[in-house]
């Protein structure tokens, strides 16, 4: 299967930014804030995946690609989080059959850090949020942060659900880079790591 060749808009299949601010209450420097991170972290996800594979390590190159989903679901990315979706589980499989898709991948890859970069470029006047005094978050706050720190120490895959659902108020509480450490290390299974960042966060 061939990739359109037709350049998606910024707004459209490669960046939905109105998708990823509903995920975010609205929250437009929290967004600007996400999108630079995943500009940072995953522009190179599906060479990183592709070397996982050609040294033989599936499961390596499958976390790759599930952190990628997780993360391109978070800021509307919707056309690399399909891409990574059919592609994960497909990591299991001969290796060799998973090179196109990750092809595709790499090319969509590409057009979303231009998506993303135009719309950086957009909003570049505006200026970054001001991080939360500590100890400032109402009891609510406190007490979410506690529910999840409990899951991830459980194990729970509900967690996962948590950072979703509440991402607004866990990233003003915990900080982006925080709160970023937190969501990749639970997409990628890994409830230990994520709770210890989570537990130097609060202390």
């Amino acid at each position: 299967m061939i990739l359109s060749s037709t350049p998606a808009r910024a707004d459209g299949h490669v960046l939905q930014v109105e998708t990823g601010l509903q995920q975010l209450m609205g929250d437009r420097a929290l967004y600007l804030q996400i999108l630079r991170r995943f500009r940072q972290r995953y522009q190179d996800s599906a060479n990183q995946a592709r070397t996982e594979l050609m040294a033989g390590d599936a499961a390596g190159a499958q976390r790759i690609i599930h952190t990628l989903k997780g993360a391109a679901g978070m800021i509307g990315a919707q056309q690399v989080y399909l891409l990574a979706a059919n592609l994960e589980p497909a990591c299991a499989g001969p290796s060799a059959l998973c090179m196109g898709p990750l092809a595709q991948l790499e090319q969509a890859l590409r057009s979303l850090m231009g998506a993303i970069d135009a719309e950086l470029s957009a909003n570049d006047q505006a200026p970054p949020p001001e991080p939360a005094a500590a100890g400032a978050h109402p009891p609510e706050t406190r007490m979410l942060v506690q529910h999840l720190a409990r899951l991830l120490e459980e194990g729970d895959g509900a967690a996962i659900d948590v950072l979703e659902h509440s991402a607004t108020v866990l990233a003003a509480s915990l900080g982006v880079a925080v709160f970023q450490e937190v969501t990749e290390a639970a997409h990628q299974f890994d409830f230990e790591a994520a709770l210890a960042v989570l537990q130097a966060a609060k202390r």
